[in-house]
């Protein structure tokens, strides 16, 4: 009788079992949901009425806020890019909102000071967001400039407008004059509806936009293409140059949207609007899951993470926790969440060359 090999695996004839490298790979993925879980179990613990109706309103508002500009970095870190000036954009429209409204727009030519209407600050305040990560894009594919060196460049650029805007000066009582027509902006931040904030369905809003982007449109396979590859996807035929181009406008876009509804909310603008808020969206981002190194991550999972580091600080606050503490905790945690990543990474392509060995070895059977 002759022998011949089998090309099938001989995992293949085999019943497969759950092993210990399973279980790690789904505590890794699961990492965030998991902490969520750990955090609301520890704060309701040693916080009684930390899940109260009132104060889960509150924390909902927070975590939008947070979400929304973790969404759009989302989509930069996906391409194994960074955006270290959303908190600046964050402020610099916050008070360009505030100019609008306040002081409107003054024509030397014709001598008047035009007053635009609540939604047309909105709109010219959301493209000035899309406008300023475009410009970032455009330095970073144009000139080949790192994505940090670029956008801590216009960190400063952005906060230092903020600033020159109203000299440094807090932009007061928003409320807009009838006559004017541009009153009604503080909807936006305390409006609600079916008894839910604003800023929470713009969360959800952007969230479901954002996860169909990424999962079913050929944009979504580009920005993942770019971030696994970006030589590979250049010869694929990708525009690496227009997607991450798009990828920082929509970055900028997330940041003004949230400009505008701090200064809603508050009624007032201030040039430090949006301090560390690029830290809170990063660390959101990597605790949700999203590589560093790009092509990898979910809308999904840097919402989780969004309400983990929400929920941290809220939760630290409530227990009376000092503010530098905080700071400190948070930087643990964007450390820890790089550390978990760098280890998932490790295990998958521990995993994926197994595999590669196990289909090349053939198994030899009695005919």
């Amino acid at each position: 009788m002759e022998q011949e090999p089998n090309t099938k695996p001989a995992q293949m004839n085999k019943r497969r079992s759950i092993t210990k490298t399973d279980v790690q790979q789904f505590l890794l993925r699961g990492r965030a949901f998991i902490a969520l879980i750990l955090v609301l179990v520890v704060f309701t613990v040693l916080s009684p009425g930390f899940l109260s109706a009132g104060n889960i309103v509150i924390m909902s508002k927070h975590v939008a806020l947070n979400a929304i500009v973790a969404i759009g970095m989302t989509f930069v870190i996906l391409t194994a890019g960074i955006d270290l000036s959303v908190g600046s954009v964050v402020g610099m429209i916050a008070m360009v909102a505030g100019l609008l409204i306040n002081e409107g727009i003054y024509l030397p030519q014709l001598g008047v000071i035009v007053y635009p209407h609540t939604w047309m600050i909105i709109l010219i305040a959301l493209v000035l967001g899309i406008l300023t990560g475009a410009l970032t894009g455009f330095v970073i594919t144009r000139f080949n400039v790192a994505p940090f060196i670029a956008t801590l460049g216009m960190f400063y650029v952005a906060r230092g407008i903020a600033g020159l805007l109203n000299n440094g000066y807090t932009f007061p009582n928003l409320i807009g004059r009838p006559e004017y027509g541009n009153t009604g902006f503080e909807i936006l931040g305390a409006g609600n509806f079916l008894g839910v904030n604003y800023s929470i369905w713009i969360m959800v809003i952007y969230a479901v936009v954002a996860h169909i982007v990424t999962t079913r449109t050929p944009f979504g396979r580009h920005v993942f293409a770019i971030g696994g590859n970006e030589r590979t996807a250049e010869l694929s035929g990708v525009r690496v140059n227009r997607t991450k181009t798009i990828v920082y406008s929509i970055s900028g876009f997330c940041a003004a949207t949230v400009g505008l509804i701090i200064a809603s909310q508050l009624v007032a603008a201030h040039p430090q609007t949006g301090v560390l808020f690029e830290l809170n969206a990063i660390a959101a981002v990597v605790l949700g899951g999203t590589s560093l190194a790009g092509g990898r991550g979910s809308i999904g999972g840097t919402l989780i993470g969004a309400f983990v580091i929400g929920v941290l600080g809220d939760g630290l606050v409530r227990m009376g926790v000092s503010s530098f503490w905080q700071m400190v905790i948070k930087g643990a945690v964007i450390v820890f969440a790089v550390i978990i990543d760098q280890a998932q990474a490790r295990m998958q392509e521990r995993i994926a060359l197994q595999k590669q060995q196990e289909m090349e070895i053939p198994v030899v059977e009695n005919a």
